[in-house]
This record gives structure tokens, C-alpha cells and sequence, in this order.
């Protein structure tokens, strides 16, 4: 099940990439809990349970809020279960026109090939900059 899991996390880092939000939501468990970095912007709903929380209070915003908004995975970590990932996050908000540059780490727990928990770590500081915070 593990290399499974890993597959499936590469999967969607590439559906994110490719803007399959279909994708991205087939591979939500309907109860998943979505935490995202204390002190991050979008933060302000943790937790997010299920997919359609995730879409309103993440995705959609990220879309409509940033240009060329990226998230670019370098490293991968399979702890079974649990799938770490390393890696970075670039756009520009469109509100200030100032560039985010920073790294992060994500933590997905998985269960029957879906997805029931996400934890973000990222520089909030940063973050805080370029929106304006």
C-alpha cells in the first residue's frame, strides 16, 4: 500500500500542476481535515473538513487571489500512511503585486487510497509580507 500512496501523492501534485481540480478531488476522502500553517493567510478556517471546504476556502481563493500560483514539490518521503513532502511555493498576489518564494512541507495521511488529513508548514512570515498582512 505504501509505494501506492506514494504514487498517488505524485499523482496529484501533478493534477495541482496541471489545474485538475477534478483530479485533486477524486483523491479527497469525503471527511478529510485540512489544516493549513498556524498564522498562514488562509488559515483563518482551519480545520477545513471535506473536499468542498477545501475547494471554497483554498483552491478558489488561490485562484482568484494570486497569478501563477505554483506549488513545485522537490522530495517526496513515504512513511507509509503518512507522505511528507518537501518543496516550494511560487506566485505573485494580485493585491500588492509582491512575489512569493517559499519553501514547505506537507504532511497527507491516506486511508483505502484517499486522502483524510493535510498539515501545512510553510514561512508564514513571508506570506504575511506579500499579502499585505
Amino acid at each position: 500500500m505504501s509505494q501506492t500512496n506514494l504514487e498517488l501523492m505524485k499523482d496529484l501534485y501533478a493534477a495541482f500542476a496541471r489545474g485538475d481540480g477534478q483530479a485533486v478531488m477524486a483523491s479527497m476522502d469525503p471527511a478529510i481535515v485540512w489544516n493549513e500553517a498556524e498564522s498562514f493567510p488562509y488559515a483563518d478556517r482551519n480545520p477545513y473538513l471535506g473536499p468542498a471546504a477545501v475547494v471554497d476556502g483554498i483552491f478558489s481563493r488561490l485562484d482568484t487571489e494570486w497569478d501563477h500560483f505554483q506549488v513545485i514539490p522537490d522530495e517526496f518521503v513515504d512513511a507509509g500512511d503518512t507522505i511528507a513532502v518537501k518543496g516550494r511555493y511560487r506566485g505573485t498576489y494580485k493585491a500588492t503585486n509582491i512575489p512569493l518564494d517559499s519553501q514547505f512541507a506537507h504532511f497527507w495521511r491516506l486511508r483505502d487510497g484517499k486522502i483524510t488529513n493535510f498539515q501545512q508548514y510553510t514561512d508564514t512570515a513571508q506570506a504575511s509580507r506579500v499579502v499585505g498582512g
